[in-house]
């Protein structure tokens, strides 16, 4: 299989003032790869206070990793609603990460704009996130003030329904949109989703990490797409790696 690389910044987060818990799309899409068994290498940013925690659940995933370590962690605190929709705070920011990376296919997994560098590589999937959240302590805000030649070189682009709604038409090979239980959209192709009553944290980097693991793999969009719709609720309904969130 090509080489499969994770980069982003890992995140101390607090979901519906639980215990602080690693979070970030370094995380979830590492340990959706684990599961997938893809030969894949992880690298990350956090800061020294979390160094040694972040490490020790890095290393439970048996998954090759390289971690950067700066002086803070990006912190985000979250709840749910009744329906799913997710609000948001930023408490603390980690500084700009510009890894050396050396795979075919590359999951860019910022937190929030500008926090990593997109690398130069043949397959480039980008968490659209990372566009469109202001890197500014308080409430989670989104605009559209990036620069769109951030994407020349990105091959995959992946947003949720929201994110989409506020990059509005963008000129990228492949589309993918998320929308929790509705399902996804690849290229305008919808794909459905088998919704799975679990904590949904991460469920959209694991589906990327899917997506980008398929196409690798030698799938189509669509193929990959549908691929990592199932592989997520497979995931989400296994309760052992629900069960990974430690503090």
């Amino acid at each position: 299989m090509p080489s499969l690389a994770v980069i982003g910044h890992l995140s101390r987060d607090v979901v519906a003032g639980g215990a602080p818990r690693i979070g970030g799309g370094p995380w979830h899409a590492a340990r959706a790869l684990a599961a997938f068994g893809t030969d894949a290498v992880v690298i990350a940013a956090c800061g020294a206070a979390d160094e040694s925690a972040f490490r020790a659940e890095l290393e439970t995933l048996a998954l090759p990793f390289r971690l950067h370590v700066g002086e803070t962690t990006t912190a985000l605190s979250f709840s749910y609603d009744a329906s799913g929709t997710r609000t948001m705070m930023v408490d603390a920011t980690g500084e700009r990460f510009e890894p050396d990376v050396d795979a075919d296919w590359v999951h860019v997994a910022p937190l929030l704009r500008g926090d990593v560098v997109i690398p130069r590589a043949a397959h480039v999937l980008l968490d659209g996130q990372g566009l469109v959240r202001r890197p500014a302590l308080g409430p989670l805000q989104l605009d559209a003030d990036f620069d769109a030649d951030i994407l020349r070189g990105v091959s995959i682009l992946k947003l949720s329904e929201e994110e989409a709604a506020v990059v509005g038409v963008v000129d990228v090979p492949e589309l993918v949109v998320t929308d929790g239980v509705r399902g996804a959209t690849v290229n305008g192709t919808h794909i459905p989703a088998d919704p799975v009553d679990a904590d949904p944290t991460g469920a959209g980097d694991m589906f990327a990490a899917g997506y980008l693991a398929a196409r690798a793999a030698g799938a189509e969009p669509v193929e990959a797409g549908r691929s990592a719709s199932g592989f997520v609720s497979e995931l989400l309904s296994n309760s052992l790696l629900l069960g990974e969130n430690r503090p």
